[in-house]
């Protein structure tokens, strides 16, 4: 029996979204009626779409009977999460090939990585980066020379952007194919405290960088639980890739039985065939709130507030962030990663991984088991892939294997979820609470404010905020300057919450899913740059966070000021970033989805 909330949720989704919705099924249902789209290409058409194959391989893509498959990779070499992915179109084109099938790479889609660009001028543009993706994978399958979609991405903008293009030509069975954590390094507790230190003026920049290196030391994605793990878990449970494949490492003979099987299937489910099953009829409201109530039961990143806005759009769903709050108040959160925990994605793995997180969600009613996934039925997601005697199995998952990090049946970690919605005077934002403790999630202090993070750490470093505050970092939205994430505030304010003052965060910036135990009003929506109150305050004024009773107060009377204005021109231009004027111009409002599409 579902939850009636989460059967409400969906009801609303589903009526505010008929008109978009159907405008968005008849486009697909246009283009499939088109059936085998190479078909109906030129002799020319075909022969440009062929001339570097092989024989063998023109002979397979020209014979309109077998399948060929498009894959859209991210691969880079410099990224440890993209870097395995170098050999999958190999191994993908060899699987298929035994079946008389043939895939090729439609298209590679930019790969950049916050964790490089933190804190530096290509953060300004890489919220961005997430648009263009969708508008790079649209592109690569526009060709029409495909018959179904293999998806190679993971990490924070790029799976979202990915999903999103791939949308455009729904009309194709698509799927992820993941490639999974690197192995785990230094603990999560660790990096914190030498971080702090770091900040704090007690250890060197030695020190620093030998910790860092020893944390991210491999290929695999970072074993933390930010955006790039999040969209991991989060399309697993929306049914986008094959069931328990997401956090199996990358040099695994289990991953690669698991990347040969996706293509396996995806190749017999084309346009014609009885197994046909096209994105469109995965991608509704009840996969997108079975993706939300993983976010929010595994307290995910803060990003996908703004990433699952911009992806049901894309979708032809109108969800709102009432929506996702309104989850939160009955979904409880039913994992502990870092930064909600000490532990890594590794140890989640180990406890069960996205399948015991799902079969806790069944348990409790809160997920759509009748949704559509792209492969077998929901059912299936509450299963773990296995090799016995070199054979693909799965297996029935258990019960928690891990009490700590994955909650056994009957217990919760928090009666909520992860994120909550303020609302105020100052606007609306959102709070990622699950690891903030209860005795912080409600702070009254006086505002100090900024228009950078780097003015806020030049201010710490100065000793100029042992005081209890309301940091405010303005001018920090979408159309500002790309709305970068601020992730050097985090050791600076831990360390004066360490100190014993009230501290707090209020930015129309974001911080993912490494927000950590502050209290942090993100996503401030409007932004300054469109006139919202953030723009209007100053130093001193008493302001109050509530992530108890979801609300973002200034508690001084703002009436006859006017907003701040600074010139952005820095932050605008130089390193690439006055390419993205158009987009800035464009983009919405974060509650929107911050991007750059209708």
């Amino acid at each position: 029996m579902i939850h009636q909330v989460i059967s409400d949720v969906t009801a609303r989704i589903r009526e505010r979204s008929v008109a978009r919705r159907q405008a968005f099924l008849a486009r697909i249902q246009r283009q499939a009626e088109q059936g085998k789209t190479r078909a109906a290409l030129a002799c020319g058409n075909l022969a440009h779409a062929v001339a570097a194959c092989s024989s063998d391989e023109k002979g397979r893509i020209l014979d309109m009977t077998r399948a060929n498959v498009g894959i859209v990779t991210a691969y880079n070499d410099m990224l440890s999460a993209h870097q395995p992915y170098q050999g999958y179109p190999d191994q993908i084109k060899a699987v298929l090939a035994e079946l008389g099938h043939s895939a090729q790479v439609a298209g590679g889609v930019p790969a950049m990585c916050d964790g490089v660009t933190q804190g530096q001028p290509g953060m300004d543009m890489s919220l961005f980066s997430r648009d263009l993706i969708a508008q790079a994978t649209a592109l690569s399958l526009s060709h029409n020379t495909f018959d179904a979609t293999l998806l190679l991405g993971i990490c924070d903008k790029i799976a979202p952007g990915q999903i999103m293009g791939a949308l455009s030509h729904a009309h194709l069975p698509t799927a992820f194919v993941p490639a999974g954590p690197m192995a785990s390094g230094i603990s999560n507790e660790e990096k914190v405290k030498v971080r702090q230190k770091y900040a704090a003026g007690e250890v060197g920049r030695d020190a620093l960088l030998e910790m860092e290196c020893g944390a991210y030391h491999a290929a695999g994605t970072c074993t933390f639980y930010g955006t790039a793990n999040t969209n991991q878990l989060v399309f697993e449970a929306m049914g986008l890739m094959l069931p328990g494949s997401a956090f199996v490492h990358p040099h695994s003979e289990l991953r690669r039985a698991l990347t040969a099987e996706a293509a396996r299937r995806i190749s017999a489910m084309i346009p014609g065939s009885p197994a046909y099953r096209p994105l469109s009829e995965v991608l509704d409201e009840r996969s997108l709130v079975n993706g939300l109530v993983a976010l929010l039961a595994s307290g995910g990143s803060t990003n996908h507030s703004i990433h699952m806005v911009a992806l049901a759009r894309a979708a032809g769903l109108v969800l709102t962030w009432d929506d996702i709050s309104d989850l939160s108040d009955v979904v409880p959160l039913l994992v502990r990663m870092y930064p909600n925990g000490p532990a890594d994605v590794n140890a989640f793995e180990q406890a069960g991984g996205v399948p015991g997180l799902m079969r806790r969600l069944a348990q409790e009613g809160l997920i759509h088991m009748d949704a559509t996934p792209v492969f077998g039925e929901m059912q299936d997601y509450l299963s773990r892939p296995a090799l016995v005697d070199g054979q693909l199995v799965w297996q029935p998952v258990g019960e928690s294997g891990d009490a700590s990090v994955l909650s056994p049946s009957g217990s919760v970690f928090q009666a909520t979820g992860g994120t909550k919605l303020l609302a105020g005077n100052l606007g609306r934002a959102v709070v990622k609470v699950s690891a903030v403790a209860p005795e912080y999630r409600v702070i009254e202090a006086p505002a100090r404010v900024f228009s950078s993070q780097h003015a806020v750490e030049a201010a710490y470093k100065a000793g100029d905020l042992n005081q209890d505050a309301v940091i405010v970092v303005r001018h920090n939205g979408p159309a500002a300057n790309g709305m970068p994430e601020l992730h050097k505030l985090m050791p600076v304010l831990g360390n004066l919450q360490k100190a014993g003052y009230k501290v707090a965060l209020v930015t129309d910036g974001r911080l993912s899913g490494a927000s950590g135990k502050i209290p942090a009003a993100i996503h401030v929506t409007p932004e300054a740059l469109h006139g919202g109150a953030i723009g209007l305050l100053a130093d001193g004024d008493l302001l109050r966070v509530d992530a108890v009773n979801g609300s973002l107060d200034c508690l001084t009377d703002l009436s006859g000021r006017t907003q701040a204005e600074i010139d952005l021109t820095l932050e605008q231009e130089g390193w690439g970033r006055e390419l993205f004027s158009v987009m800035r111009r464009a983009v919405s409002s974060a509650e929107c989805g911050a991007t750059i599409f209708d």
